[in-house]
């Protein structure tokens, strides 16, 4: 997965858990940028009678880089309050929602925004209200009027959301959670003395029909970028205060003393991936300005040894590469510093030499909704990992750059071997069922409760 349940220590506590970024170019309201960030993995629509909501104790961050540091420039800042109408039911809603101040809503959610810069914190807004989830045609008989009325436009030429979407992220996991077994191509693997193949076929996206809440604020891209520089670089983080007491008399628990992070995010997949598993609860603990301690998983990626070996004689020439031991300075490039310019012709996204796991984008470049099958390798340079759009197939851009696809952007003597270029978990966009939107917040309406099976 993206970041779902990426780490020992945040699979305890999803409404922290970061499971994606997004940032790019807003291909519907140019000058801007939106950044988005998802949190609460798995979602089952129909997890009720206690519904979804962000965490009231919870500081949701998106972070921004403009200068190269990996160190947040500018911060956007999420605080929730979640207010209950009636404390005597059990019913998240006694009739049909029908707005956002509906009487029959009785578990509302509202949240307040704040720009850190230069370390002064000023308040954008407070009291935006976010949707319900979306429970079923009798209690939320019209959603995307909903969804609708929770996109705020706030001072400043900004417009925020936060609540519940379908997730974007497709990605087969019980295939390649299975030693790699990527259905399109079973017929290649390894399998071990087992003999279970049963043909190709295409991939199966785990979390369709799941859901997600969302934080998504659109930026003009000048507020982002004050220097002129284009390049910014993108992460969110979630944290909670060191304290926690069971307060008796409240009956509910009281958080007290400074924040600590408890997750990050910004590259689809670094953690997931990237991390060992001894590491990975102290990587979601420290700031992307420290992430030199973990750039030997990116320079020499465990899969990149593993691929040959679960695909026997398929990455010949992979195998050679990962035995000399020499560094991978293309998953450098891309997942550490961005691209420097003269790599790809008319393309860079470059911060510089600080090694940090930061979502690069380049503002500008125009925006594209066209497909990125292999992002920086062809054509279309607005989508990943060049920021990263929420249908982007990062999955397949990722697998395809450890198989060594992108190793002749600094290498002209490597040959990639022929698979390099065509491996996927057999997903693309089209394996959402719920789609994309065309405008702001872009991710699809969350799944309902009545009308998606278990």
């Amino acid at each position: 997965m993206s970041s779902h349940r990426e780490a020992p220590e945040i699979t305890k506590d999803p409404v922290a858990d970061s499971t994606d970024v997004y940032a790019f170019v807003s291909p519907d309201a140019p000058g801007t940028v939106t950044l988005i960030a998802n949190y609460i993995p798995l979602q089952g629509p129909a997890g009720g009678p206690n519904f979804y909501s962000f965490g009231d104790e919870v500081l949701y961050e998106i972070h921004v880089d403009n200068n190269g540091d990996a160190r947040p420039d500018i911060t956007y800042q999420f605080r929730f309050k979640t207010v209950l109408g009636d404390p005597d039911t059990f019913l998240y809603n006694t009739g049909p929602i029908t707005s956002l101040d509906s009487s029959s809503w009785n578990r509302k959610q509202f949240y307040t925004v704040s720009r850190v810069q230069d370390g002064q914190t000023r308040v954008l807004a407070s009291g935006l209200s976010c949707p319900p989830c979306n429970i079923g045609p009798l209690s939320t008989p019209n959603y995307p009027t909903l969804a609708g009325q929770a996109v705020h436009s706030i001072p400043g030429g900004i417009k925020v959301f936060a609540g519940q979407r379908a997730e974007g992220f497709y990605v087969d996991l019980g295939a390649i959670f299975d030693l790699g077994d990527l259905r399109p191509f079973e017929q290649l693997h390894n399998q071990f003395g087992m003999h279970v193949f049963s043909g190709a076929a295409p991939g199966v996206n785990a979390t369709a029909q799941l859901n997600v809440h969302s934080i998504a604020i659109q930026v003009p891209a000048s507020q982002l970028t004050p220097s002129g520089h284009p390049v910014i670089g993108v992460w969110t983080s979630a944290s909670r205060q060191t304290a926690q007491v069971w307060d008796a008399s409240q009956g509910k628990k009281v958080y007290t003393g400074p924040f600590y992070q408890v997750s990050r995010l910004a590259n689809p997949l670094f953690n997931e991936v990237l991390v060992p598993l001894g590491k990975k609860d102290l990587w979601n603990s420290l700031p992307p300005s420290d992430d030199k301690r973990f750039a030997s998983g990116v320079t020499n990626p465990e899969l990149a040894q593993l691929l040959p070996v679960l695909y026997p004689g398929v990455f010949p020439n992979l195998a050679k590469l990962t035995k000399s031991g020499k560094p991978r300075a293309d998953l450098a490039a891309i997942l550490l510093t961005g691209i420097p310019s003269g790599v790809v012709p008319g393309f860079q996204n470059y911060t510089g030499s600080v090694q940090a796991d930061l979502m690069r984008l380049n503002t500008s470049i125009p925006a594209s909704t066209g497909p990125n099958p292999l992002g920086i390798l062809g054509g279309d340079l607005a989508g990943f990992p060049n920021g990263r759009r929420v249908f982007d197939d990062v999955v397949s851009v990722e697998l395809r750059a450890i198989a060594g696809a992108t190793v002749p952007l600094v290498d002209k003597t490597f040959t990639p071997d022929a698979a390099a270029s065509q491996v996927t978990d057999g997903l693309t966009r089209s394996s959402v069922p719920a789609g994309f939107l065309d405008s702001f917040p872009y991710l699809g309406h969350p799944y309902s409760g009545f009308d998606t099976p278990s």
